[in-house]
């Protein structure tokens, strides 16, 4: 009786499936989780049994999700008698918790408690900039695919899969932003100068820029002048560029043709010269023309270029001055050379004076120096009633003789000359002979109009 007492009780080793859920959060997957556990229960009891004859000693091994291959001392029919050694293993998917091996004991227990445990990953970091689809949550075999924001590149394992050891295999990617903006700049445009000027003031829209990550970006860097400058004759180029938050660049540029319209180019008339607004001859200009001292205009003094790059009027003449010795008096004809000429006029008792002809002798070599300087000579030699005047071949009559030396203060008993500047003031006098050069330096120095000290530093001297 004692000893079918203590054979009584019979172990069943049974596997239970506990299930609990869990919500991953950043996978997007809800999960199960199974847990298997060992436990025993005890059925009535039983009327005493020979152990050794006994074919179910143990419990029968139930494993979920597992498998137990045993081996009897008493043959392939006895799974769970006396002595039984059972290897436990788990389906693919699930680690096996326990001994990997059980025995059956005399007290109707196994060597020890197993269960197969699903094996899972752990739950994947969110990523920055993108996300990730899992096929079967955190499970083994689970693939899970990244992908990125648009704009944003992967760089890394484009995929991960949960592997038998509960790691992810790879490793975790990025999103990097590596596409550039997208810039347009406006189009190439050409312009013509504005009249009267070598420039044209140019006006556009600056680029509008979009980048697939950031959206608009405002900030525009500009390499040249701002819209609405003044740009002058020749072609220029503009160029903007953006950078993104990632530093991504990118740029374009156009260029900006501006086109001066030009007339030909006018030449001076033959003993004169032009003087000309702006650049001479572009669209707008202004040219007039001037003529050198004793020498006349005849024909249009002011001649405009024209948008058709033709310029108004025709070119004038510069004729000699016609000088009229007929007038009634000295003031008519000296009236003739204001703001014309210079006048050096020389007075002499007769023609054999020695201080006259050698006035007159360096005056004649020296022509074009008072040609150059607009210096026209006047003689007045003798004495009454046989008194001769005369500028170039013009001859002067005796009243308008006496009546230029009575208004100039000449005295006809010995030799003497004045100076007259083109206002017909006395400027300078000589009680004897002046050489060329002493009366050129002061005609240069203190006598030359800004107009005529331009042209002389332009032209230079020709007489040399």
């Amino acid at each position: 009786p004692r000893m079918a007492q203590e054979a009584a009780p019979v172990l069943l080793v049974v596997l239970a499936r506990l299930v609990s859920s869990t919500w991953h959060e950043g996978s997007g997957y809800y999960l199960e989780s199974h847990t298997n556990e060992v436990y025993a229960e005890e059925p009535p009891p039983e009327p005493a049994l020979d152990y050794r004859r006994v074919p179910q000693w143990c419990a029968t091994l139930n494993i979920h999700r597992g498998e137990a291959t045993c081996y009897s001392p008493r043959g392939s029919s006895y799974r769970s008698s006396l002595g039984t050694r059972c290897e436990l293993s788990c389906t693919r998917g699930y680690r096996l918790v326990g001994p990997s091996a059980v025995q059956c004991l005399p007290n109707r227990h196994w060597s020890g408690m197993a269960y197969c445990r699903q094996i899972r990953c752990h739950v994947l970091p969110a990523v920055l900039r993108g996300s990730y689809v899992c096929s079967a949550g955190v499970q083994m075999d689970s693939r899970c695919d990244y992908t990125c924001l648009p704009g944003y590149q992967l760089e890394g394992d484009r995929s991960r899969i949960c592997m038998e050891d509960g790691r992810w295999s790879g490793s975790e990617p990025i999103c990097v932003d590596l596409e550039p903006p997208k810039i347009r700049c406006p189009d190439s445009r050409e312009r013509i100068a504005e009249p009267g000027k070598l420039t044209a003031t140019v006006y556009w829209d600056p680029p509008r820029v979009r980048d697939s990550a950031d959206g608009v970006i405002k900030r525009v860097m500009l390499r040249g002048p701002e819209p609405g400058s003044e740009f002058p004759e020749g072609e220029h180029v503009i160029r903007y560029t953006a950078h993104d938050q990632a530093y991504n660049r990118a740029s374009c540029k156009f260029s900006i043709r501006v086109q001066v319209r030009r007339c030909p180019v006018l030449k001076p008339p033959q003993n004169g010269y032009i003087s000309c607004t702006s650049d001479g001859n572009n669209y707008g200009a202004t040219c007039e023309y001037l003529c050198d001292g004793g020498y006349e205009r005849q024909g249009t003094s002011l001649r405009v270029c024209q948008s058709t790059q033709q310029w108004t009027g025709s070119q004038p003449l510069c004729a000699p001055m016609q000088i009229n010795t007929d007038v009634n008096s000295a003031a008519s004809l000296l009236d003739q050379f204001h703001e014309k000429r210079r006048l050096f006029v020389v007075s002499a008792p007769d023609p054999s004076n020695r201080y006259y002809k050698m006035q007159i002798s360096m005056l004649q070599q020296a022509v074009c120096g008072l040609d150059l300087r607009h210096v026209t000579t006047v003689e007045l030699v003798g004495q009454p009633p046989h008194e001769v005047g005369r500028i170039r071949e013009h001859r002067l009559s005796l009243g308008i003789i006496e009546e230029l030396r009575r208004f100039l203060h000449l005295t006809s008993s010995h030799f003497n000359a004045v100076l007259l500047d083109k206002a017909g003031t006395d400027r300078e006098r000589y009680i004897s002979p002046v050489s060329p050069d002493e009366l050129f330096v002061f005609i240069d120095t203190f006598l030359l109009s800004e107009r005529e000290a331009a042209r002389r530093a332009q032209s230079g001297d020709p007489c040399e």
